[in-house]
C-alpha cells in the first residue's frame, strides 16, 4: 500500500468529488494468468455486510476489482492484475482522490477522516498500487491512473509508515518478485486488504485497521505460486497504533482467509507451498527482499 500525501493546498481535496461512471471498465481479470485465479468469496460471517452494485458484492475498476465493507467503509478484498511488461510510468498531477458515484457515498470514507495538515498524520493509501496498474495501451493505462484514486481503495496509514525500514519492504513486494523471479510473461496478480478487528482504535468516528495483508500470484516455468504476506505489530495484533514499530511477516494464504474472513480458490491455496512454524512465537519478520521465500 503506497501513500499519496496530502495537498493541502488544493481545495479539491476539502470534499468528496465524484466522477465519471463510463471510466469504469470490466476489473480483475481471473484469467490473467496461464492458471485461472478467481476473487476471493466472502466468509458467512460477513457476506451480508459487502456494498453491492447491481446485486454484486465486487465492484470493478480498470485492472482492479474489489469488495467493499458498508459497516467498515473500506474495502475488505482488492484484486489487482500486473503487466510488468506494458506498465507506462505516469503522472498523478491533476489527479484527485473521489468518491465512487455507483455505491452510496455514506458507505465510503472521504476526505473528512484526513482534513487537518500536520496535526492529523494519517494520509491516504493506495491498496492496489497505482503504479502496478498503468499499464496496455495509454488510454487504459490512464484510465486505470484516475480510477486509482477512488476512496473505496484506500485505506488510512500513518505518514511515516513508508519511510521505516521494514515498512519500505511491503512498499516494495510486487517488485520484488520481478527483481528475485523469472516471472512468466512479467504478469502477477495481487490481492491485497485490510484486517479488520473489533477493537481497532476509532478515529474522527473510523475505526482505522492496524494490519494489511497481501498475496501474489505469478507462473514460474509454468508452475502457479503464491505468496502471503501480512503487515503488523506482531503476530498478535496488540492495540498499539504505533505504526513505526509494523514489521512484514511472510504467512500462508490460509492464514489470510482466516484473518481476512475470505476464502481463495482452490488455485491460489494449492499454490502456496510455504512451510511456516506452528508456534507464533517462532516466527520471524522479514528483514529485507533477501528474507523472501519465493520457491
Amino acid at each position: 500500500m503506497a501513500a499519496e500525501r496530502r495537498t493541502s493546498a488544493n481545495p479539491t481535496l476539502e470534499r468528496p468529488a465524484t466522477a465519471d461512471r463510463d471510466s469504469l471498465t470490466a476489473g480483475y481479470d481471473p484469467g490473467f494468468l496461464a492458471v485461472p485465479v478467481g476473487t476471493p468469496s466472502l466468509d458467512p460471517s460477513i457476506k451480508d455486510t459487502a456494498v453491492r452494485l447491481d446485486g454484486s458484492e465486487v465492484l470493478p475498476y480498470t485492472h482492479f476489482s474489489l469488495a467493499l465493507s458498508k459497516p467498515r467503509r473500506f474495502a475488505i478484498w482488492v484484486a489487482w492484475n500486473i503487466d510488468g511488461g506494458a506498465l507506462k510510468k505516469l503522472s498523478r498531477t491533476g489527479l484527485d482522490f473521489v468518491i465512487d458515484p455507483r455505491v452510496p457515498a455514506e458507505d465510503q470514507v472521504d476526505n473528512d477522516l484526513y482534513k487537518g495538515g500536520s496535526a492529523n498524520r494519517l494520509d491516504r493509501g493506495h491498496i492496489a498500487r497505482r503504479a502496478d496498474l498503468c499499464w496496455g495501451p495509454l488510454p487504459e493505462a490512464q484510465r486505470a491512473n484516475k480510477d486509482s484514486f477512488f476512496y473505496t481503495n484506500i485505506t488510512p496509514q500513518m505518514d511515516d509508515f513508508n519511510q521505516s525500514r521494514r515498512n519500505g519492504l511491503w512498499g516494495r513486494l510486487e517488485d520484488a518478485v520481478f527483481e528475485d523471479v523469472d516471472v512468466d510473461d512479467l504478469k502477477v496478480s495481487v490481492f491485497g486488504g485490510p484486517v479488520f478487528q473489533e477493537d481497532d482504535r476509532v478515529f474522527r468516528g473510523v475505526q482505522i485497521p492496524r494490519a494489511f495483508w497481501k498475496i501474489i500470484a505469478f507462473m514460474d516455468q509454468g508452475t502457479c505460486k503464491a505468496k502471503a504476506f501480512l503487515l503488523a505489530q506482531n503476530l498478535v495484533l496488540p492495540e498499539s497504533l504505533d505504526l513505526d514499530e509494523f514489521r512484514v511477516f511472510q504467512v500462508k494464504v490460509t492464514e489470510i482467509q482466516k484473518e481476512a474472513h475470505i476464502s481463495f480458490p482452490a488455485a491460489m491455496t494449492d499454490a502456496d507451498t510455504l512451510v511456516v512454524p506452528q508456534s507464533l512465537g517462532e516466527r520471524q519478520p522479514l528483514e529485507s527482499q533477501a528474507d523472501i521465500d519465493w520457491g
